[in-house]
C-alpha cells in the first residue's frame, strides 16, 4: 500500500488551514449594473412569453379566461399547490428504511500496538503487539429502520396530503376573487368604450361655450354676474364629465393588468346592445343558501383540514413519547491484513427511550388541545361571517336589481327629454346652455345605467361566491383561450342548474341524517 510521506501530510494540513481561513473571509457583493440589466431583460422576456396576442374584441368570458391563464397571483397559488404535492412525495420516502453505504480510509503516523497486564499479579503478560495495519480501508452498506420513525412519517404524510387540499381551497378563493374583479372592471370598461367618444365631444363643446362666454364677458355684452354664473355652470359640467372620464379610463387599465396585457396595450371589448342587458333572477330560498355556504365555502373547508392536521399532530406527539426501536442489517469489508475474516454480515436491534418525554406528556396535550380550541373558535367565527356574507350578498342583489330598474327608467326618460331639447334647439327656442346641460345629464344617466348593470351582475355573481358554488370548469386546457372562454360561458350560465343539483343532494343528506337519528 502507498504510504504518504510526512512532508506531504504537512503540506495537506497547511492547504486545509488556508482554505478554511479563506472561507471565513467572505464579504457581501452587490449586483453589478450589467447583472441588473441582464435580470431586467430576463424578467421582460418571461413576461412577454406569458402574453397571448389580442386578435379581436374581448368578451367577458375571454377576459376571465385570460385572467385565469395569466394572473400572477393565481400562478403563485398553483405553484404553492405543486410545492405541497412535491412535499407529499418526499414524505413517502421518510417511511422507507435507510439504505446507507460508506467507504472509510484511516491512517496513522506509526503503528498501533498494545501490551497486556495481569490484573492479579500486575506482571506484563504479553509483549507489545498490533492487530491493525497503519492504513486501513473499510467499506460498508446496510439497512437501518426505526419503527417509531415509520409511524411518525406515516402521520406526516397524511398531514402533507391535507396541506395539498388546503392549497386547493386557497386557490379557489383566489379564483373567485379574481372572477369578481374581472366582471366588475369589464362592465365599467365597456361603459368607457361606449361613452368615451360622446364624453370627448361634449367636453369640446363645453370648452367652446366657455370661450364664447368669456368673450361675451370681455365685450360686456352681458352683465358680469350673468356671464360668470353661466361659466360656473359650464365648469361644473366639465368637472363632472372629467371625473367620469377619469374613472372609466382607469378601469380599462386595471382590466388589462388582470389579463396580464403589456402596459399601454390598446384593445377593444365586445359591447352588447343595451336592449340585450338582462336582469338575472334568483330562485333559491335563504335557508338553502345558508346550508350550501356552510357546505361549500373554501374558508370553512380549510379550517376543517387544519383541524384534521392538528388531530394527526397530537397522534404524532404521542408516538414520539414511546421508546424507539432500531433494526439494522449490513455487510462490511475491510482490507486489514490482520483480520481472519475480511468480510462479514452484521445485524442488531436497539431500544432507546427518552424518559424526559414522559414528563412532557401533559404539556404536549395542553398545547394541542389549546390549538384545537383556537381552530374551533375560528370555525365558529368564520361560519358566522359566511352566513352574514350570504345575507349581505342577497340584500345587495335585491338593492342592485331595484337600482338598475330605476336607472333604466331614468335613462329612458332622460333620453326622451334630450330629444325634445334638441328639437327645440333647432328652432332656436332654447339656449345652447340648456342643450349642453341636458347632454351632460344624459351622459351621466348613461354611465350610471351601465354602472348599475355592472353592480347587478357583480351582486348576482357574489351570491354564488357566497354559497361557495364553483363557476370554473375543470379538465379544460387553460392555454386555449378561445376554448376556455367558451367553457367559462357555459359554466356561468349553468350556475343555477348546478346550484339546484347541490340543493337536491343536500336535501337527500339531511333526510338520511334525520332517519338515522
Amino acid at each position: 500500500m502507498c504510504i504518504p510521506s510526512p512532508l506531504f501530510l504537512n503540506r495537506l494540513v497547511i492547504i486545509m488551514v488556508v482554505l478554511i481561513m479563506t472561507g471565513c473571509a467572505i464579504t457581501p457583493e452587490a449586483f453589478t449594473d450589467e447583472e441588473l440589466q441582464l435580470q431586467v431583460k430576463q424578467d421582460k422576456e418571461n413576461l412577454s412569453q406569458r402574453y397571448v396576442p389580442v386578435t379581436g374584441p374581448i368578451s367577458l368570458y375571454e377576459a376571465m379566461a385570460r385572467a385565469l391563464n395569466h394572473n400572477l397571483d393565481l400562478q403563485l397559488e398553483a405553484s404553492e399547490k405543486i410545492l405541497a404535492e412535491t412535499e407529499l412525495e418526499l414524505t413517502k420516502y421518510d417511511q422507507l428504511p435507510e439504505f446507507v453505504t460508506s467507504l472509510d480510509y484511516a491512517g496513522r503516523s506509526n503503528r498501533s500496538g498494545a501490551s497486556s497486564q495481569s490484573l492479579i499479579t500486575g506482571i506484563e503478560s504479553l509483549e507489545s503487539s498490533t492487530s491493525s495495519d497503519r492504513y486501513v480501508a473499510t467499506s460498508q452498506f446496510g439497512l437501518t429502520w426505526n419503527i417509531l420513525d415509520f409511524g411518525v412519517s406515516y402521520i406526516r404524510a397524511k398531514q402533507a396530503a391535507d396541506e395539498i387540499l388546503i392549497a386547493e381551497e386557497q386557490k379557489r378563493k383566489v379564483v373567485n376573487r379574481l372572477m369578481q374583479d374581472v366582471r366588475g372592471l369589464y362592465w365599467r370598461a365597456v361603459s368607457h368604450d361606449r361613452l368615451n367618444a360622446k364624453l370627448t365631444s361634449v367636453l369640446e363643446r363645453v370648452s367652446q361655450a366657455l370661450e364664447q362666454s368669456r368673450k361675451i364677458e370681455a365685450d360686456r355684452l352681458e352683465t358680469p354676474l350673468t356671464a360668470l354664473t353661466y361659466q360656473r355652470e359650464l365648469m361644473d359640467v366639465k368637472r363632472t364629465l372629467q371625473e367620469i372620464q377619469r374613472e372609466l379610463s382607469l378601469t380599462k387599465i386595471q382590466l388589462a393588468a388582470l389579463m396580464n396585457l403589456p402596459p399601454g396595450t390598446d384593445y377593444e371589448l365586445e359591447i352588447p346592445a343595451r336592449n340585450k342587458l338582462d336582469v338575472p333572477e334568483l330562485n333559491i330560498n335563504v335557508e338553502t343558501m345558508e346550508e350550501l355556504s356552510l357546505l361549500n365555502r373554501s374558508e370553512l373547508r380549510e379550517i376543517g383540514y387544519q383541524q384534521r392536521i392538528n388531530s394527526k399532530e397530537t397522534k404524532a406527539a404521542l408516538l414520539e413519547l414511546l421508546p424507539g426501536i432500531d433494526l439494522s442489517i449490513g455487510r462490511t469489508h475491510s482490507d486489514n491484513s490482520f483480520l481472519f475474516n475480511k468480510d462479514w454480515t452484521n445485524y442488531g436491534a436497539a431500544v432507546s427511550w427518552n424518559l424526559v418525554n414522559v414528563f412532557k406528556l401533559s404539556s404536549t396535550n395542553h398545547v394541542y388541545q389549546s390549538r384545537e380550541d383556537v381552530l374551533k373558535a375560528r370555525r365558529m367565527a368564520m361560519s358566522m361571517a359566511v352566513l352574514t356574507q350570504v345575507h349581505v350578498s342577497l340584500a345587495q342583489f335585491i338593492h342592485s336589481r331595484n337600482e338598475f330598474q330605476t336607472w333604466s327608467e331614468y335613462y329612458d326618460t332622460q333620453t326622451r327629454i334630450l330629444d325634445q331639447v334638441n328639437a327645440a334647439a333647432q328652432t332656436n327656442s332654447i339656449s345652447q346652455q340648456n342643450v349642453i346641460q341636458e347632454e351632460m345629464r344624459t351622459l351621466v344617466a348613461e354611465v350610471r345605467y351601465d354602472v348599475a348593470h355592472a353592480d347587478l351582475q357583480n351582486a348576482y355573481a357574489d351570491i354564488y361566491a357566497a354559497m361557495g358554488v364553483d363557476s370554473i370548469p375543470n379538465n379544460i386546457d387553460i392555454n386555449n383561450i378561445k376554448l376556455y372562454s367558451e367553457e367559462l360561458r357555459k359554466s356561468f350560465e349553468g350556475l343555477p342548474e348546478r346550484t339546484n343539483s347541490l340543493t337536491m343532494k343536500l336535501s337527500s343528506v339531511l333526510i338520511d341524517s334525520k332517519l338515522q337519528n
